[in-house]
């Protein structure tokens, strides 16, 4: 089949929102009685023009596995008709170690289906197993191109995959005849590996994927100014945060001066700098707040200037999250 041509990415992508914490007890101490402001930040969200919502089927801590896709499914199925074709839904579905061969995701995607009610653009596979099951991911990926060329799904992306794994799936994909729409890894300034010479984000470009950041402010590390006597969350972020809170304070001091001098919250700067990478950063949201900062992020645009030296201490920063153990080379 004939190779579809590479789609030009948006300079200036706009930000997406991320409902990990949508039914995660042990990293967000998720309540189903905040339900209700869950959805008023749903709705918050796409009133102010955010149309792309990521889950997986996967969220959800134990007996709330899939609360996530539940929960958006409902929400979206409370818009007028126009306005839930207006956004996109994407999900991911898990390689569990007992999901295997082309059909073995066929129960999981029907079930994402239903949880989300039929509003399902694009599926991606949540994460690689290249580093230590390489022969399960290539029929799983046959069986998601099967689901495209069906027209049980409109979009196919992926998760977690290094530029080398990234270039050989885009052209596995290709020669079926199926565009691979997006990959989603780890970046922010504290996860800048993306943005390397040799670093996915290149390739994005080059093969016309779209690039997709999670963790844009570092679980909301880059969301706050910098200082002396600062509270932590609880449990496990709370945790990561003392240990790299006094190696981020240069970081978070170009942060801050960017923010004074633009008049917005160092989040917003976070934000932008993913975008200025031609990315499209998912926040994570679970209130009106929420949403109300990440869109006030999109009326402005980070210079080149800013850029340049937010990259040099990026990549300078002793400072980094933990490396995804699921992610390929």
């Amino acid at each position: 089949m004939v190779q579809q041509p590479p789609v030009v990415p948006n300079t200036h992508p706009s930000i997406g929102v991320g409902t990990w914490a949508w039914g995660n007890q042990l990293l967000w101490g998720y309540d189903p009685a905040q339900d209700g402001q869950l959805e008023a930040c749903f709705h918050r969200a796409v009133e102010l023009g955010l149309r792309f919502f990521d889950t997986a089927d996967s969220y959800g801590t134990g007996r709330l596995n899939g609360r996530s896709e539940l929960l958006l499914g409902g929400f979206c199925s409370a818009l007028p008709e126009a306005r839930r074709r207006d956004i996109t839904v994407a999900t991911k579905l898990a390689p569990f170690p007992w999901r295997l061969g082309r059909r073995g995701f066929g129960k999981a995607f029907a079930a994402s289906q239903r949880r989300l009610q039929g509003k399902l653009d694009r599926v991606q596979l949540h994460w690689s197993t290249a580093r230590y099951a390489p022969w399960q991911e290539t029929p799983l990926l046959e069986g998601l191109a099967d689901l495209v060329q069906q027209g049980l799904v409109g979009e196919l992306g992926v998760s977690n995959l290094g530029p080398l794994r990234l270039q050989q799936v885009h052209h596995f994909l290709a020669a079926r005849g199926v565009r691979l729409s997006s990959v989603q890894v780890q970046l922010s300034l504290l996860a800048p590996e993306a943005i390397g010479p040799q670093g996915v984000a290149s390739f994005c470009t080059e093969l016309g994927i779209e690039l997709i950041a999670y963790s844009p402010l570092a679980l909301g590390l880059l969301g706050r100014w910098p200082g002396e006597s600062p509270t932590f969350p609880p449990g496990l972020r709370g945790l990561l945060f003392r240990r790299l809170w006094p190696k981020v304070q240069p970081l978070l001091h170009g942060i801050a001066r960017i923010a004074v001098e633009r008049g917005v919250e160092p989040g917003a700067v976070a934000l932008n700098w993913c975008r200025s990478h031609g990315a499209l950063p998912i926040v994570g949201m679970r209130d009106p707040a929420h949403a109300e900062g990440a869109a006030a992020a999109l009326s402005w645009h980070i210079s080149r200037k800013e850029r340049m030296m937010l990259d040099q201490l990026a990549l300078t920063s002793s400072a980094r999250m933990p490396s995804n153990p699921f992610q390929s080379p």
